[in-house]
C-alpha cells in the first residue's frame, strides 16, 4: 500500500469514528447540561465546597465562579511547584524556579499547557498527578462550561440566568471527562503506554552510554490531554516519545481524542437550542476549515523539493519514523485547529508555508474544532459577526436563532475577537523591539521571526504547543507569555458570558419571510468566508514578514 493511499484510509477512519460518535456523544453531553438530577458523588462535592447547585447565576455570577475558581487553581499550582522537593514522591528534583512556576500555572489553568520545562527531568509524580493532571480536568471542564453558558443564552427568554457554575463544572468532570479518560487511559496502557510511580533508573545504551529512563502516570495523563484539548506532554517529547504514543493506533487514538469532545459540541448545542440544524451548519463550517488544512499541510510537506526529502518520500525532517509524513501532519493540523499543544513532530521542522497554515489554525481562535467549549463559543461568536455582515448586505436588522443582534451584542462580540489578536501582535512586537525575541531564536531569518511568532501565538490562544526551536526558559518569556495565557482565556470569557446574559434577557423574535435561515450551506460558507477574511486581515503582514516569506523563498 502507498504512503499517500494509508494516509487517505487513516483520514477516512478518523472521520468515520467523528462521525459515528458525534449525534450520541452530543446528546448525551446536552443531557449532562440540561438535567436536574446530581450524581451522588456530585452532591458530596457541592457539600464539601459549600455549592448549592440548584442555585441559578446571572452572568456577573457566573463570572465571579470561573475568575474564583481559576485564581486559586492558579495559586494552589504555583505553591505545589515551588514545594515538590519537600513532598513525597519527590524524585529528587529541585523546586521550579519562580518565573517558570508561574508561567506552568498560568499554563495550565488557562488550558494552555505550554511547557518551558523537561517534564521527565523537573516534575515530581505529585507535581504531575496532584497538580498538571487535575487541572487537566478542571481547566477543560471550565471551558465546557463557559460555552453552555452561552447556549443557555440563545436557548432562554426574558431571563438572565445561565445557569450553576458549580454544577456545571462538577458534572462536566464527573460525567465526561472522567470516565471517556479512564476509558482511554486503559485502552493507551494496553497498546504499550506507561503507568507507575516508580523510581528514575539508568540503562545502558547500545552504545555503551548511561541514559536515565523516567517513569510516571503517563496513560492517565495523556488521555486528559489529549481528551480536554490540554497539550502538556508527560515528556518532553510529548507524543512524540514511544512511551506517551508507542504506535500508529495509538497515535490515532489520540488525534480521535482530541478532536471528539470539539467535533460534538455542536450537536450539544443544537440539542439545546431545539434546533438541530443549527448545530449541523456549526460543524459542517469547523470540518471545512479544518479538512482544508490537512489537506494544505499533507500535501505541502509532501512536495517540498530537495533531493534528501524526495529520497525520504517527503520533508522527514523532525518526524517519527514509525507515523511519516501524513500522521504528523494531520496530528499537526489537528492540534492548531484545537487549543491543544499536544505534538507528534517538531511543528519548527515543518515548511515554511506548512508552519504558516498551523500558525493560522491557532490565529483563527481555534474554532476547527477549536478546543473544548473555547470552540464552540469561539465559533458562536464569529457566527454572530457573520449574521450581522449578512444583515448589512441584505439591509435587515440581523437575527440569530430568533435573538436579535444589536449594538451591545455587537460590541461585544468584536471585543472578544480583538482581544487574542492584540495580544499576540503586541506580544511578538515586544519581544522583538525589546531583544528577547531574537535572543531566544535557533534560527535566523523569517524562520526566526515564525519562532517568535508561533510563540505567542500559541499562548495567547491557548494552545500551547511550540516550534521547539525557541528557548522559552527566560524570566521574561516566563513572565510575558504567563500573561498572555490568562488574558487570552479569561478576558474572552468576559465577553462570551455578558453576550450570554444579554441573549438570555431577550424575548425571541419570530422568524419571518426575510429572516436569515442560518442553518442553510448558504450562511455556513458566509461564516467561514468571515473567518478567513477576518483572520487575514488581522494577521497577514506578521505572517508575510514570517512563514510566508520563509515559504516562498524555498
Amino acid at each position: 500500500m502507498s504512503p499517500v493511499l494509508a494516509d487517505v484510509l487513516l483520514v477516512i477512519a478518523l472521520i468515520g469514528a467523528l462521525a459515528l460518535v458525534h449525534r450520541p456523544f452530543g446528546d448525551y453531553m446536552a443531557a449532562v447540561y440540561s438535567s436536574k438530577k446530581h450524581l451522588r458523588v456530585e452532591k458530596w462535592i457541592y457539600r464539601s465546597v459549600g455549592a448549592n447547585p440548584d442555585a441559578e447565576m446571572r452572568w456577573p455570577a457566573y463570572l465571579r465562579g470561573v475568575l474564583a475558581f481559576s485564581a486559586v487553581s492558579v495559586l494552589f499550582l504555583y505553591l505545589l511547584q515551588r514545594v515538590q522537593d519537600k513532598l513525597p514522591l519527590s524524585l529528587g528534583f529541585k523546586p521550579i524556579t519562580p518565573d517558570q512556576a508561574f508561567n506552568t500555572a498560568a499554563s495550565f489553568v488557562s488550558n494552555t499547557n505550554w511547557q518551558s520545562y523537561s517534564g521527565e527531568v523537573a516534575m515530581s509524580h505529585v507535581t504531575q498527578t496532584t497538580g498538571l493532571a487535575v487541572q487537566n480536568f478542571v481547566s477543560a471542564a471550565v471551558g465546557i462550561a463557559v460555552a453552555v453558558a452561552l447556549v443557555r443564552g440563545f436557548a432562554r427568554s426574558r431571563t438572565g440566568d445561565l445557569g450553576n457554575f458549580w454544577a456545571d463544572l462538577v458534572r462536566g468532570c464527573v460525567r465526561i471527562l472522567i470516565p471517556v479518560s479512564l476509558i482511554a487511559a486503559i485502552v493507551l496502557v494496553a497498546a504499550g503506554a506507561i503507568q507507575n510511580f516508580g523510581d528514575i533508573h539508568s540503562i545502558t545504551t547500545l552504545t555503551g552510554d548511561k541514559q536515565a529512563i523516567s517513569p510516571g502516570a503517563v496513560a492517565s495523563q495523556e488521555a486528559i490531554k489529549d481528551l480536554g484539548t490540554n497539550g502538556g506532554g508527560f515528556f518532553n517529547a510529548n507524543s512524540a516519545h514511544p512511551f506517551e504514543n508507542p504506535n500508529g493506533f495509538t497515535n490515532l487514538l489520540e488525534i480521535f481524542l482530541l478532536l471528539v469532545i470539539p467535533f460534538s459540541l455542536p450537536r450539544t448545542f443544537g440539542k439545546m437550542v431545539g434546533a438541530v440544524k443549527q448545530g449541523y451548519a456549526i460543524l459542517a463550517a469547523m470540518a471545512v476549515i479544518w479538512f482544508l488544512g490537512v489537506v494544505a499541510v499533507t500535501i505541502t510537506e509532501y512536495a517540498h523539493p530537495g533531493t534528501a526529502s524526495q529520497l525520504a518520500g517527503g520533508a522527514m525532517e523532525g518526524k517519527e519514523q514509525r507515523f511519516g509524513e501524513g500522521p504528523s501532519s494531520l496530528f499537526a493540523v489537528s492540534t492548531t485547529m484545537t487549543s491543544t499543544g499536544s505534538v507528534n513532530s517538531f511543528h519548527d521542522s515543518f515548511q515554511g508555508l506548512s508552519g504558516g497554515v498551523l500558525m493560522l489554525g491557532m490565529m483563527l481562535g481555534e474554532i476547527a474544532p477549536g478546543g473544548v467549549g473555547s470552540g464552540l463559543y469561539g465559533m458562536l461568536i464569529m457566527a454572530i459577526i457573520a449574521v450581522f455582515i449578512a444583515g448589512l448586505m441584505v439591509g435587515r436588522t440581523p437575527e440569530y436563532l430568533g435573538k436579535k443582534i444589536g449594538t451591545r451584542e455587537i460590541k461585544l462580540a468584536a471585543c472578544y475577537i480583538l482581544i487574542t489578536p492584540a495580544l499576540v501582535l503586541i506580544g511578538t512586537a515586544l519581544a522583538m523591539a525589546l531583544g528577547k525575541g531574537e535572543s531566544s531564536m535557533t534560527n535566523v531569518g523569517a524562520h526566526g521571526f515564525s519562532e517568535v511568532l508561533y510563540a505567542y501565538t500559541s499562548a495567547s490562544n491557548n494552545n500551547g504547543s511550540a516550534f521547539a526551536g525557541f528557548a522559552a526558559n527566560t524570566e521574561y518569556h516566563n513572565t510575558m507569555l504567563g500573561l498572555c495565557m490568562l488574558l487570552g482565556r479569561f478576558v474572552p470569557m468576559v465577553f462570551v458570558l455578558a453576550l450570554a446574559g444579554s441573549l438570555a434577557g431577550q424575548k425571541p423574535i419570530p422568524a419571518t419571510a426575510g429572516t436569515l435561515h442560518t442553518e442553510k450551506p448558504l450562511f455556513t460558507g458566509v461564516l467561514v468566508g468571515s473567518i478567513l477574511i477576518i483572520t487575514g486581515l488581522t494577521f497577514f503582514p506578521a505572517l508575510a514578514l514570517g512563514p510566508l516569506a520563509e515559504g516562498l523563498a524555498a
